[in-house]
């Protein structure tokens, strides 16, 4: 499916698309394709993305049945994939919590205020 979209589909909104993941429901009768692109997108991006696929889901719909000789092809919904998004908010939080450690940490040494090592009580 990364391939067609790649190719086949012209839409600009569309340009650079990858699919994440495909969930498909037990009686193949729908298919949810998360999709993401290769560059970082805002919230107007991403709509227009979904919207590009949306409009055509029909023809990916046909192509992917030809191309997979299916007797019967899911219909497609697209959605974006927020998890990688998410990752990696929480990893920019963790980084952040990280800096203020270090600074922390380089303050203290600094200061002179560092604390004996457990175990250690000089005798």
């Amino acid at each position: 499916m990364e391939l067609l979209l790649r190719g086949a589909v012209r839409d600009p909104r569309v340009k650079d698309v990858l699919v994440s993941e495909v969930r498909v429901t037990d009686d193949l009768g729908h298919a949810r394709v998360y999709v993401r692109t290769l560059q970082p997108a805002d919230a107007k991006q991403r709509a227009a993305v979904v919207k590009g696929l949306e409009h055509a889901a029909g023809y990916i719909r046909r192509e992917v049945g030809a191309k997979l000789g299916l007797r019967y092809t899911p219909a497609f919904q697209f959605f974006w994939d927020e998890v990688v998004d998410s990752a990696l908010q929480i990893e920019s939080v963790l980084a952040e919590i990280r800096a203020d450690a270090q600074e922390e940490e380089r303050a203290r040494e600094d200061s002179g205020d560092e604390a004996a090592p457990a175990g250690e009580d000089g005798a």
